[in-house]
C-alpha cells in the first residue's frame, strides 16, 4: 500500500512550520516530516528534540508526536524512500524550501523510483496574507507596493518564486488573516483565484488548519497542476481565439511554435473569472515582430503600476536563436532561455519538428518567433500598457538595420538568466 504524501510551500515567513506544528500536535496520525531545505534545518527549537541516527549519521529530529524530521538538501528520492523502508508512518509531509519550487519535488513522487511506495496527494502552498496583499494588490500610485527585503535566493526575484508556489499547487492556505481588513482579505483571495483558478482555498490564522481538510483527500494531478496557472490559462485561452480566425489587434497572429513547449487541448468550463468589482484584469499580448532590446529593458525597469503578473514567451532582436521566458512579479522581471524557435534549426530539423506540431502557423520569413505574453493586474490600464509594449517593438527601419548592432543585455545560454528590477 502506497504512503500518502503532502508538500508544503510557501515563502519563509508564511507560516509553514507553525502550521506543521499544529497539524502534529492534533492528528493521531503517525506523520514523517523531511524537510528539503537550502541550509540548516529550519525548525523551532521548542519543537523539535535533535538526535543523529547512529546507524546513518544523518541529522534526524524527533518532533512532538514522535515523527520523524529529516533535512535533505538535494538526495530526496534516495532520502524517502530509505525513510519508507526504515521507519512506519501513515503520511509523509515534504516541507519545501521557502526558496524553492514544488515542482521538481512533485514530479520526484510522481515518475521515478519514489513513485513506487508514496502516492502524492497534495501540493499545498501557504501565502502571507499581509505580505501578499502589500506586494501584490496595493497598487498606490504615491508607495508603491510594500518592499520586503533583499531576494533570500541571491538571485532570482522571491515573488517571482511565491507567485510560482501558487500557480503549482492544489490548495491554498491563506495565513495571518487577522492582519488583513475584510477588503483586502476579499482582493488578496480574487488575485489568488486569478492567478490559480484550479486550487481550493482555506483561510485561518496562527496556521491552524484541520488536518482532516488536508490529509486523505486526493487532490494532485501533475497534468492539472503544470496546466492551471491563470497566466498558462490566459495564452491558452487567446490561441483557442486565435484558432477560430478572430484577431484582438492588428497584428499577424499565430500558435506558439516552440519545440520544447507542448500545447494540448484544456477544458475551460471551471475557469471562473474574478469578480470586475475587484479591479483585476486578465489579457494577452501577441505580437509577430521582435522587441527591442535595450527599449524592452527600459520598460521592465519602469513596469506600469497595477501590474501583478506578466508571462510568457519573448522573441528579442538579435537573439533570433533563443526563446525566452519573462517572467515579472512584485516589480522585478526574469528573462530566461527556455528553448530555441525551430526556424533557428536547420532545414531538416525544422521539417521534422513541423511535422510533429503540423498546426503551427509559419511565417515564410520569421518562421514561429513571436511574443506571447499573459498579463494579469489590478486597477491596470491595459491599453495604455499594449502602447508601451507596441513602443518596444522594431521600427520598419530598424527591422532592416542590424540588429547585432543593438545594446543587449539579455540572456544567450538555453538555462540563463538576467533579473531587471524596477525604480522602486
Amino acid at each position: 500500500m502506497q504512503t500518502p504524501v503532502t508538500v508544503l510551500c510557501g515563502e519563509l515567513g508564511a507560516g509553514k512550520t507553525t502550521l506543521l506544528s499544529t497539524l502534529l500536535e492534533s492528528t493521531d496520525r503517525e506523520i514523517a516530516v523531511l524537510v528539503n531545505d537550502v541550509g540548516s534545518v529550519n525548525v523551532d527549537a521548542d519543537l523539535v528534540e535533535a538526535r543523529t541516527d547512529l546507524e546513518t549519521g544523518e541529522e534526524v529530529l524527533a518532533l512532538e508526536n514522535g515523527c520523524i524530521c529529516c533535512s535533505l538538501g538535494g538526495e530526496l528520492t534516495r532520502a524517502v524512500v530509505q525513510l519508507q523502508r526504515e521507519h512506519d508512518f501513515d503520511q509523509l509531509v515534504i516541507e519545501a524550501s521557502g526558496v524553492g519550487e514544488p515542482e521538481p519535488i512533485a514530479r520526484q513522487f510522481v515518475r521515478g523510483p519514489a513513485a513506487a511506495p508514496y502516492d502524492l496527494e497534495a501540493v499545498v502552498t501557504v501565502v502571507d496574507a499581509r505580505r501578499f496583499y502589500d506586494r501584490f494588490a496595493d497598487a498606490d500610485p504615491e508607495t508603491g507596493p510594500t518592499q520586503q527585503g533583499p531576494d533570500e535566493s541571491g538571485s532570482r526575484p522571491i515573488a517571482d518564486l511565491v507567485l510560482e508556489q501558487v500557480e503549482f499547487c492544489d490548495l491554498l492556505v491563506v495565513n495571518k488573516c487577522d492582519l488583513v481588513s475584510n477588503d483586502e482579505r476579499e482582493t488578496a483571495l480574487a488575485i489568488l483565484e486569478t492567478l490559480q483558478p484550479h486550487a481550493e482555498v482555506i483561510t485561518t490564522e496562527y496556521g491552524a488548519v484541520d488536518p482532516d481538510g488536508l490529509f486523505g483527500h486526493q487532490r494532485f494531478d501533475l497534468e492539472a497542476a503544470t496546466d492551471a496557472a491563470g497566466w498558462k490559462r490566459t495564452l491558452e485561452d487567446e490561441e483557442e481565439h486565435d484558432h477560430d480566425g478572430h484577431s484582438h489587434d492588428d497584428h499577424d497572429h499565430s500558435d506558439h511554435g516552440d519545440h520544447s513547449h507542448d500545447h494540448s487541448e484544456h477544458d475551460h468550463d471551471d475557469h471562473v473569472h474574478p469578480p470586475e468589482r475587484y479591479g483585476i484584469v486578465v489579457d494577452s499580448y501577441h505580437r509577430r515582430r521582435p522587441f527591442h532590446p535595450e527599449r524592452f529593458v527600459a520598460f521592465l525597469e519602469d513596469p506600469p503600476e497595477g501590474l501583478i503578473r506578466a508571462k510568457g514567451l519573448c522573441w528579442v532582436a538579435g537573439r533570433n536563436r533563443q526563446a525566452i521566458t519573462a517572467s515579472f512579479a512584485g516589480g522585478q522581471t526574469t528573462l530566461e532561455v527556455t528553448g530555441r524557435w525551430i526556424a533557428s534549426f536547420d532545414a531538416d530539423r525544422q521539417e521534422l519538428y513541423r511535422k510533429g506540431q503540423p498546426d503551427i502557423e509559419w511565417d515564410e520569413t520569421w518562421g514561429d518567433r513571436e511574443i506571447r505574453l499573459a498579463l494579469i493586474g489590478r486597477q491596470l490600464d491595459i491599453e495604455a500598457l499594449e502602447k508601451r509594449l507596441d513602443d518596444c517593438l522594431l521600427t520598419d527601419t530598424e527591422m532592416d538595420a542590424d540588429w547585432e548592432s543593438f545594446e543587449n543585455p539579455t540572456p544567450t545560454g538555453m538555462g540563463e538568466t538576467t533579473t531587471v528590477s524596477g525604480n522602486d
